[in-house]
């Protein structure tokens, strides 16, 4: 090596174009996570809580450690005789909590928790690609850093399957957006075998192939695969279920037994009738404002895929009979509902931006905070 290649500064290697396009995103998703934990952490600290913890080892974290730990077949009957059986859970996100605890020093329940890490940032990455591609890139990095402010946010810096779902989720969007079926069917499968609300998923692909069937009169070969693929994760849990239990309804029965069945808003609607009138006023108004903005998103003429996504994740949210606190929760995956935020967001100015984002995430951090410290699941 000569003297001036030796004093020549050395380049660093330089990050892969795909890397370098998403950075803004992640970087700021990054930080306002962090924004939400550390004031979950003082909150936690305050009253003497363990908050790792809380983030690990509470509620639906604890049905995943053990189907990780023992399989399935946990049951607990509550005192008014309903049975809760550890079948509600989806198989994917355990069998990879197993699978990292058995090839690193974790334990499951902090397997679980670094998976849930990894695939935030995977997701933020997916809604970022998807949000570039029908937006342009600003709007693409508010939208992720958007979906990181969400009110519950906290839930995706806790061992529960919503950023694994949220993932697959924005990745098999994007690549039909990009007419590259055959992966998105895969990835809506491993989305099936995640969470129950994959239907969602699996509509967004049935109708979009429908819809280029009846415009183009046409079906590539290519789409036809993954229209077929797209189900079988979702279809072959239910299957399991059911040769599992004797019965073709097996999951089903499993899930109303935890009242997760489908009743159409009954549930939603007695509970707004039995609020105090103020409240059952502002809960109205939050769904009139939920209303509006998929009024938005179809005014924004989003791509069909992802408009069927949203509004079908919307809908599934609301017609169930879950714990009406969940709700929001349960929503959280349907990110196209934040892009018509993300497009008026980046009209601002820089400093404008950053306050807004700053300000949400101390918000979505407080009330993370309040959820995670009390006793009611999110």
């Amino acid at each position: 090596m000569s003297a001036d290649q030796a004093l020549r500064p050395r380049r660093s290697p330089a990050l892969p174009p795909a890397i370098r396009l998403a950075a803004p995103a992640l970087l700021g998703y990054a930080a306002v996570r962090v924004v939400g934990m550390v004031v979950f952490g003082v909150a936690a600290a305050v009253q003497g809580k363990d908050a790792l913890h809380l983030l690990k080892g509470r509620w639906d974290a604890v049905w995943y450690v053990r189907i990780a730990e023992n399989g399935y077949g946990y049951e607990v009957t509550l005192p008014d005789g309903a049975v809760h059986s550890d079948l509600a859970f989806f198989p994917l996100f355990p069998a990879l909590e197993r699978g990292l605890a058995a090839l690193t020093p974790f334990d499951a329940a902090t397997a679980g928790l670094v998976l849930a890490w990894l695939a935030a940032f995977a997701a933020a990455w997916g809604i970022f690609a998807v949000g570039a591609h029908v937006a342009g890139r600003p709007a693409g990095i508010a939208l992720a850093v958007l979906w990181g402010v969400y009110p519950t946010a906290f839930v995706q810096s806790m061992a529960y399957t919503e950023t694994l779902f949220t993932a697959l989720a924005a990745w098999s969007l994007y690549a039909v957006l990009r007419d590259r079926w055959i992966l998105a069917g895969l990835l809506c499968a491993l989305a099936g075998l995640t969470r129950p609300s994959a239907a969602a998923l699996i509509a967004a692909l049935g109708i979009t192939a429908l819809v280029t069937v009846v415009r183009e009169r046409r079906l590539p070969p290519r789409t036809a695969a993954g229209v077929l693929l797209a189900p079988l994760g979702w279809l072959a849990y239910i299957v399991y279920v059911g040769v599992r239990e004797g019965s073709a309804t097996a999951y089903f029965d499993v899930q109303a037994a935890w009242g997760n069945s489908v009743d159409g808003g009954v549930a939603l609607a007695r509970f707004i009738w039995g609020l105090p009138p103020l409240a059952a006023l502002g809960l109205c108004a939050v769904l009139a404002l939920l209303a509006w903005v998929v009024v938005l998103c179809v005014r924004q003429r989003q791509p069909l895929p992802l408009l069927v996504y949203t509004i079908t994740m919307v809908v599934i949210s609301l017609i169930g009979a879950a714990y009406f606190g969940s709700r929001p929760r349960l929503m959280m995956p349907a990110f196209g509902l934040l892009l018509p935020a993300a497009v008026a967001l980046v009209r601002l100015p820089v400093r404008g931006r950053i306050g807004v984002l700053a300000a949400l995430a101390l918000a979505s951090g407080a009330y993370g905070a309040f959820t995670l410290l009390g006793s009611g699941p999110p």
